[in-house]
């Protein structure tokens, strides 16, 4: 019976290198006591922050000495417990590093309230004085910007306080999922019992077997029914908990809040969840063509992840994987390319699932860390594709930190996702241009085809969702697993009109983790959108009024438009020094109106064309 092995039978090659930060639990827990005791420090200037420019620059240094440090705790720990989510050691590391961040981010929440008592004329007069200022000068309008939406100090206080309580429901929830679910065991068609993982059911999904798959759907989704109760009262806590903030924030909406962090107009929301609404023929296209490569007569839920070629992808090894990978980025630089090079030989990655292991995939690190990623390798296409949309993210963090001072390198989840899914593109476009193997060829355009299915479609009916749940929550109308039902199924069957909805598929909002997030998903489909025209643009096809370019028909390779390109690292090492949609404004992009998202659906439409001919 093939089983998930235990953390100890991976090989130390495929293990992140978290000694890097801290070479023992031991040194972890020194360092802790040192930097908690540390914390206090910031204390002092409560106060005093506008003082004179001198106490406010020497503020400024000290807490960033002290939130460094604070970092390294935190991500250590919290990637030693995803390593193991069973370990109890560990999730009390985990619970540990999340109290003193809790800590310092209450012990420092007098900050911008005394900095907003300033006016923008005060902060010139500030800088002027001390020079040394004026590198804080988007943080300082930042500060100004959200004047509206911050309390009193001691209301401050409270509200980081609470931090720890407030994060409960993701926290339970990551809790339930990961460590104490149990998925079955199901026969696969040669009699081999295969156990069910949170990592490894989109990979069994796409079984060509089609009797099998609809085993697997079925008891996944029926073991998610017996925590039905739990998960939907995690969800609406979740939910009541984002409205309930943002009225402390004193803004109208939940939405408005979540947006307003990373300076992003609600319209930008609004636009996405229109203009694929308006073209959900598009996908619709893409589920026809995937019932009739099935031959059958109806698309059921347990067929949307099969592959339209017919068959089961080709093995894709992890070294393949990390070679076309880095070849795929060399139009984006030398130097880019041999970074990324150079983290994937230094245990950046954590390569293979292990039981107890977190699902899914992230990168995570902090400004004094290498990068750290999260996989769960399956040896196949997709697996290949998540990795290099992680390396995005990891080498926006390189770029980023050494361009820019901490309080400006870090970014938004909005350009965060444009950054992996450049990545995505680059990929699939070298792969069809340079791989001399047409079953490959197939399954990589299938695959990048599901990656707009799943990215920009199903990403959007999520924010769709979202959306939905928070109203009603905002209305303080009532929100329980028949109500989550009834709306993601109406949902799920606007989008995927051409598909039979089972009874079983209403329940999918259940293992969805980024509803804990607070609207974050919709940034996925803006960020491919904002991709795929950053590829166009680099690989010349800027301004020739063909949004799919060669990159769709597989002609011989454009020429790399070094311009471009270097517009796009500008973006990368930018970081947080510049609010987001002015970070893809250096890329070219302007994500204020619909063509960004128009042209990638131009592109998905091509792609549909391109495998209905090939296949």
């Amino acid at each position: 019976m093939s089983t998930v092995p235990e953390r100890s039978d991976i090989a130390q090659q495929h293990k992140w290198a978290l000694e890097s930060i801290f070479d023992s639990d031991e040194a972890w827990a020194d360092h802790f006591e040192t930097v908690s005791d540390r914390i206090e420090e910031l204390a002092a200037y409560e106060g005093r922050v506008t003082e004179s420019p001198a106490t406010l620059l020497e503020l400024l240094q000290r807490r960033e000495e002290i939130m460094r440090e604070v970092a390294q705790l935190s991500v250590y720990a919290n990637l030693r417990s995803s390593e193991d989510t069973r370990d109890q050691e560990y999730q009390a590391l985990s619970g540990k590093a999340e109290a003193l961040s809790s800590e310092a981010s209450s012990v420092t929440s007098y900050i911008e309230p005394e900095l907003q008592e300033l006016t923008d004329d005060d902060i010139e007069r500030f800088i002027d004085e001390e020079p040394a200022l004026a590198d804080y000068e988007h943080f300082f309008d930042d500060v100004l910007r959200s004047k509206p939406h911050t309390r009193s100090k001691e209301v401050e206080e409270l509200l980081a306080e609470l931090g720890e309580v407030t994060s409960s429901p993701s926290d339970i929830y990551s809790m339930l999922s990961n460590a104490d679910m149990e998925f079955p065991t199901v026969e696969d068609p040669d009699g081999e019992g295969i156990e069910i993982s949170q990592a490894n059911f989109t990979t069994l999904q796409k079984h060509e077997n089609r009797a099998f798959r609809q085993r697997v759907h079925e008891a996944y989704y029926d073991e998610w029914e017996t925590v039905r109760n739990t998960v939907g009262t995690s969800l609406k806590k979740q939910v009541r908990k984002d409205v309930k903030v943002a009225r402390a924030r004193n803004f109208e909406t939940a939405r408005e809040a979540a947006l307003h962090d990373p300076n992003i107009p609600v319209a930008v929301y609004d636009t996405l969840v229109e203009t694929v609404h308006d073209n959900l023929d598009y996908l619709h296209r893409h589920a026809e063509l995937k019932r009739d490569a099935l031959g059958v007569d109806n698309l059921q839920m347990w067929d949307l992840y099969t592959s339209i070629t017919g068959e089961e992808g080709p093995d894709v090894e992890y070294e393949q994987a990390k070679e076309w990978i880095i070849e795929a980025v060399e139009p984006l630089g030398e130097p880019y390319r041999d970074r990324l090079a150079e983290g994937l030989d230094s245990r950046w990655v954590d390569v293979y699932e292990n039981r107890g292991k977190r699902s899914g995939a992230f990168s995570s690190g902090t400004y004094d860390t290498q990068p750290f990623i999260l996989m769960n390798y399956q040896d196949d296409i997709s697996s290949m594709f998540t990795l290099a949309h992680e390396l995005g993210h990891s080498m926006h963090s390189e770029l980023a930190n050494e361009a820019q001072s901490w309080h400006d390198a870090g970014y938004d989840i909005f350009v965060a996702e444009v950054a992996s899914t450049v990545n995505e593109t680059l990929l699939t476009q070298h792969l069809l241009e340079t791989v001399d193997d047409d079953e490959l060829r197939l399954h990589v355009l299938d695959e990048y085809l599901e990656r707009f299915r799943s990215t920009l479609y199903r990403q959007t009916m999520f924010a769709e969702f979202e959306q939905q749940i928070h109203e009603r929550a905002g209305a303080d109308e009532p929100l329980t697993p028949d109500v989550f039902d009834d709306l993601y199924r109406d949902l799920k069957a606007d989008y995927y009109e051409p598909a039979v909805l089972d009874d079983r598929i209403q329940r999918e909002w259940q293992r969805i983790p980024h509803f804990y997030y607070n609207f974050y998903v919709y940034q996925y489909a803006t960020g491919i959108s904002a991709a795929v025209a950053i590829v166009d643009r680099i690989l010349g096809g800027a301004g020739d009024g063909d949004s799919g370019g060669t990159a769709a028909n597989g002609d011989a390779p454009r020429a790399v438009n070094e311009s471009a390109a270097a517009d796009y690292r500008e973006m990368l090492a930018a970081g947080g020094s510049v609010y987001p949609i002015e970070a893809l404004e250096l890329a070219g992009i302007d994500m204020t109106t619909a063509d960004p998202i128009e042209s990638a659906l131009g592109v998905y439409d091509t792609y549909l064309d391109r495998i209905d001919e090939l296949r």
